[in-house]
């Protein structure tokens, strides 16, 4: 374990935490002392929850440790069963309880309780949040999922979406839409939304499964092929790529007719069609975040986007092989890491014109000056939005698409800012008009630049130039004159020529 200002991600209890409090009816009993109970805030702050998670707290003191701390924890769990009802109870301790040793399991199950009682056992100083998160998901089917038979119409269960996961929600609500229009009944969605008695009756009928999220998913789908005899989807269906191969995928192993369901609500595509398309032909591009949406973003920017994908690393070690084999298919060296400071390093080294990251990388860019878009978790409260934003499916390559684009420079602006990047309104420091940048030149020195144009002598615009200067847009016509003149003035000329004029726009352009 690592203590840091920041983390990618947190203990293993904490993705625990994010399994039980996507789920119904369950709750989560937790050996932690005082102080351990920070992890509410993660729910309440992050994803706007109007409840507090459905977890106890033992919340033993210093004091408690002279005397018998099992007690404790068996009353906790008596007083959650009393009080809440619930159809399971998940039982775990926190990294700090781990070392005390009081086998939360056991002590449950000495309880005789009338529900399952489900024990994890999470190594907090070998593992982290996300394998919590998929161990815990594992557990709760391994314990509670019964055989039966399959349903009489194809139907699949979408696994993975879980609490402070990335846009989560909505994509629940995109992928129902694309399996609804290929005739496929959802049959179970977990561990979002289901409840232990879900689990219990529903997960055996699927004709199979769809991994939305391979962090927390992957295992228990392994498992279920494995015990129920159902296939899981490999692909993600993030991107129009991703998305129409899912579909295949789907169609493939079930001989359903191929087409591309719903894909009249996709509007991001007509950007490869479109001249515009150029202006952001072969942005260089850095990506950072969990090992799923690494993996979507690099293809995305790479063959949807026109980018040049510099650099590539994720978080999360489990997925460290997958993502070293996509760096190697990009001559790429990936950084596998949860040191922030390596990857603000590595962004420094390479300089690129985009960040696609998480919330850090976002602190990472505004250090630096680099736009960012977030893609991944962890991120703040400002990704996890009213609106319905999937990144899922046709829609949510339309929004991939807008969270992308909005903070790079539009062609024309861009063009512009080079061309007068010396001009006291238009420079580099400015930064593009429609993200509300401001320059930090000193006022002074912008008032000086301000008065020494406006003292220019008369200069003669000879026809040829002034009927050249006519063809650049009204808007900054006024600019480039002045800043011509001024170019003119420093040589000492006293008229200009369609060759000055050239001149000056390259002077500026550099």
């Amino acid at each position: 374990m690592k203590l840091s200002v920041w983390t990618y991600e947190g203990p293993p209890h904490v993705g625990a935490m994010r399994v039980v409090t996507a789920m119904q009816n369950t709750h989560y009993v937790l050996h932690a002392p005082q102080g351990d109970t920070y992890a509410d805030l993660l729910f309440t702050m992050i994803e706007r929850k109007n409840s507090r998670p459905p977890v106890t707290y033992t919340t033993f003191k210093a004091r408690d440790l002279g005397s018998d701390t099992s007690e404790i924890f068996k009353k906790a769990c008596k007083d959650a069963y009393d009080r809440f009802k619930p159809q399971a109870l998940v039982v775990g301790a926190s990294c700090t309880a781990e070392l005390i040793q009081d086998d939360p399991g056991g002590l449950a199950e000495a309880l005789n309780l009338s529900i399952p009682t489900i024990p994890l056992e999470l190594p907090s100083y070998q593992r982290k949040e996300n394998y919590g998160a998929s161990e815990t998901f594992y557990q709760i089917v391994r314990k509670l999922a019964k055989k039966s038979n399959k349903t009489d119409q194809l139907s699949c269960n979408i696994l993975g979406p879980a609490s402070l996961g990335f846009r989560h929600r909505d994509d629940i609500i995109e992928i129902k839409k694309i399996l609804n229009d290929m005739g496929i009944d959802i049959n179970l969605i977990a561990p979002m939304g289901a409840s232990p008695e879900d689990i219990q009756v529903k997960t055996a009928k699927a004709h199979f499964n769809v991994m939305l999220y391979p962090e927390v998913a992957e295992t228990t789908c392994r498992y279920l092929e494995k015990e129920f005899n159902q296939p899981y989807t490999k692909t993600i269906p993030i991107g129009i790529g991703a998305t129409k191969e899912f579909i295949k995928e789907i169609s493939d192993i079930f001989g359903l007719k191929t087409n591309n369901h719903y894909s009249e609500r996709l509007r991001a595509d007509w950007w490869s069609k479109s001249i515009d398309s150029t202006y952001f032909t072969g942005k260089r591009v850095y990506v950072f975040g969990d090992a799923t949406h690494v993996k979507s973003s690099v293809k995305i920017a790479n063959e949807e986007m026109g980018f040049e994908v510099v650099g590539l690393g994720c978080y999360n070690r489990e997925f460290a092989r997958d993502i070293r084999s996509l760096g190697k298919e990009l001559n790429l060296d990936s950084l596998i890491t949860e040191d922030y400071l390596e990857v603000e390093a590595e962004i420094q080294r390479l300089q690129p014109e985009l960040i696609l990251g998480t919330q850090m990388e976002r602190h990472i860019g505004k250090r630096l000056g680099i736009p960012c878009a977030v893609i991944s978790a962890p991120f703040h409260v400002q990704d996890h939005p009213a609106r319905y934003s999937p990144q899922v499916g046709w829609e949510g390559a339309n929004v991939i698409f807008d969270t992308w684009v909005h903070p790079l420079v539009m062609g024309l602006e861009e063009h512009l800012l080079h061309m007068f990047r010396e001009d006291f309104e238009f420079n580099d420091s400015a930064g593009p008009s429609h993200l509300g940048g401001h320059s930090n030149h000193d006022i002074n020195i912008n008032e000086k630049r301000k008065e020494n144009i406006n003292n220019i002598e008369e200069i003669i615009w000879e026809k040829e130039a002034e009927l050249e200067l006519k063809k650049i847009p009204f808007f900054v016509r006024g600019k480039a004159r002045r800043n011509t003149e001024t170019f003119a003035k420093d040589k000492g000329l006293n008229s200009i020529s369609t060759e000055i004029l050239y001149e000056a726009k390259a002077h500026y352009a550099r």
